[in-house]
C-alpha cells in the first residue's frame, strides 16, 4: 500500500519509505524507537494508544518525558480501547492499510487483545510483523524483561557496579538497540520477495539483543579460557591502555584522551613535555601495561598542570584525539551539534525542543511536534470509512478518544526565577 508523500522536503531528502504505513503499538523505548527510525526515513506512523496514553506521556511533573519528545515527534496519534469489540474492530481495518506493524505488548496482553500475528493474518496477509518482546523463542519464550533485566542476564551489568553493587546502565541502550535490530528486519523484509507468511513476522528479544551486543565478551572469555586454562574477562579499554580515560585539568575540567598506540603514547608525553617522553621502557603497549600505575599517576600528574585551554591547544597541535567530558545540558551547544541534518526542531505547549535525528543526513524533512493523545482519531476515522455519525457513536461509548476526550492533564508549570538573595 502507497501513500503520496505529505512533507514537501521528500523530494529533497533520503525518504526511501515515503508511502509507507506503520503502525506502532506499544509504549517507553523500544517500539517507539524503532518506529522513530522508519518515521526518519520517510514512514507514516500511527501510534495507537489507549485511553491512557503512552506511559511516557506523564513521567515529568505529569507531563511528556525526554523518551516521548526525542521519539514520538512526526507521528500520528489513534487513540483506541482495544479491549473493547468496536475499537478492535476500527485497529483491524487500520491494520488492512498498514505495511508494517511494530509492538512491544507483554506476550500476554497481545493475546488478551487479539492482535497477534495470526489474529490479524486475515486482515492483511501481506502485514510485516515485529514483536519486540523480552524473550525470542526458547524456554523463555513468554517470561517478561525489561531493559535492566537484559543488562543482568547477559553479563552487561556484572561489569556496570556502583559501590560494589551491579547497576543498570543509565540510558536504556538495549530497547533501543532492539529498536535497531527490529528495523534492520524490516527493511530487509522489505527488500525480500515472495516472502512467506511466515517470514512476514519476526521477534526481536531484549535478551537476544544483548547477547549480540555482548558478542566480543563471550568470544573474549572463551578464547582465554582456552589458552591460560581459567574463564578471564578482558579488560575495558581504561585499563588495558594507559592513558585511555578521562583526567582532570588544572581548573577542573574533565578531559577524555584517545591514547591507543605507542605513536599515540609518543605524541602525548611530548605535548605535555612530560619526563616520559622518549623513555624506551615504556615506548610500548605491553611494558606501559606492566607499569600501568607509574603511567597513569605520570598522566595524572602532567594533566593537572595545564589549564583546559591549553591542554585543547596541545592535544589538538599534537593531533591526538581527545574530547571534553560535557554535561548533557551542553552537549548539542557544540558546533559539530549544530551542522544541518543532525538536529530537528519543534515547539510544543509553549516549549522549544531540539532533537537529534537519524545519522547520515544532510537535510531533515521539518518535524511535527509530539501528538496529543488521539489528535488525529476523527481524521483516521474518516479516512477509514467511519461516517460522522459512526465516529460520534465509538466516541460516545469509548472505543476511541480524541484529543480533548479522556486526554490527560498538562501539568508542567512554567519555570520561574528564583527570589533574589
Amino acid at each position: 500500500m502507497h501513500y503520496p508523500p505529505t512533507n514537501a522536503l521528500d523530494a529533497m531528502t533520503p525518504r526511501p519509505l515515503a508511502g509507507r504505513r506503520v503502525i506502532e503499538l506499544g509504549t517507553m523505548i523500544a517500539a517507539p524507537f524503532a518506529t522513530h527510525i522508519l518515521a526518519n526515513l520517510g514512514a507514516e506512523v500511527i501510534k495507537v494508544e489507549p485511553p491512557s496514553g503512552d506511559t511516557t506521556r506523564a513521567l515529568v511533573r505529569g507531563g511528556p518525558s525526554g523518551t516521548f519528545l526525542a521519539y514520538n515527534h512526526s507521528k500520528q496519534s489513534l487513540c483506541l480501547d482495544l479491549t473493547q469489540p468496536e475499537g478492535l474492530e476500527v485497529f483491524q481495518r487500520l491494520v488492512a492499510t498498514a505495511d508494517i506493524l511494530i509492538h512491544n505488548l507483554s506476550p500476554a496482553a497481545t493475546r488478551k487483545l487479539r492482535i497477534t500475528r495470526d489474529d490479524l493474518a486475515a486482515f492483511n496477509p501481506e502485514l510485516i510483523y515485529c514483536h519486540i518482546r523480552g524473550y525470542a523463542h526458547g524456554p523463555q519464550h513468554d517470561d517478561l524483561a525489561t531493559n535492566p533485566v537484559a543488562e543482568a542476564q547477559t553479563g552487561a551489568m556484572d561489569d556496570h557496579r556502583v559501590n560494589g553493587r551491579p547497576s543498570r546502565f543509565g540510558p536504556s541502550y538495549h530497547d533501543q538497540f532492539a529498536g535497531c535490530f527490529a528495523v534492520i528486519r524490516v527493511l530487509a523484509a522489505l527488500l525480500a520477495r515472495d516472502l512467506t507468511p511466515e517470514q512476514r513476522y519476526f521477534e526481536i528479544g531484549l535478551y537476544e539483543t544483548g547477547l549480540h551486543v555482548a558478542g566480543r565478551d563471550y568470544a573474549g572469555v572463551q578464547l582465554k579460557t582456552q589458552l591460560l586454562g581459567r574463564p578471564e574477562k578482558e579488560g575495558g579499554g581504561e585499563f588495558s591502555s594507559p592513558g585511555y580515560g578521562a583526567y582532570l585539568t588544572a581548573d577542573g575540567r574533565w578531559v577524555y584522551l584517545l591514547v591507543l598506540t605507542d605513536a599515540h603514547w609518543a605524541k602525548l608525553t611530548r605535548a605535555l613535555s612530560m619526563p616520559e617522553a622518549g623513555d624506551e621502557s615504556l615506548a610500548r603497549l605491553r611494558d606501559r601495561k606492566k607499569q600501568r600505575d607509574r603511567c597513569e599517576a605520570a598522566v595524572v600528574a602532567a594533566m593537572a598542570k595545564v589549564s583546559f585551554a591549553d591542554c585543547e591547544r596541545l592535544l589538538r597541535e599534537a593531533g591526538l584525539g581527545f574530547t571534553e567530558v560535557l554535561p548533557v545540558e551542553r552537549v548539542l551547544e557544540a558546533p559539530q551539534a549544530r551542522q544541518p541534518g543532525k538536529l530537528n526542531a519543534f515547539d510544543y505547549r509553549g516549549y522549544h525542543f531540539d532533537v537529534p535525528e537519524l545519522p547520515g543526513q544532510d537535510a531533515l524533512a521539518a518535524a511535527t511536534p509530539p501528538p496529543e493523545l488521539g489528535e488525529h482519531s476523527l481524521a483516521l476515522l474518516a479516512a477509514l470509512g467511519f461516517d460522522p455519525a459512526a465516529s460520534a457513536a465509538l466516541l460516545a461509548q469509548g472505543a476511541v478518544a480524541a484529543a480533548g476526550e479522556n486526554a490527560q492533564p498538562f501539568a508542567w508549570a512554567p519555570v520561574r526565577d528564583k527570589p533574589a538573595g
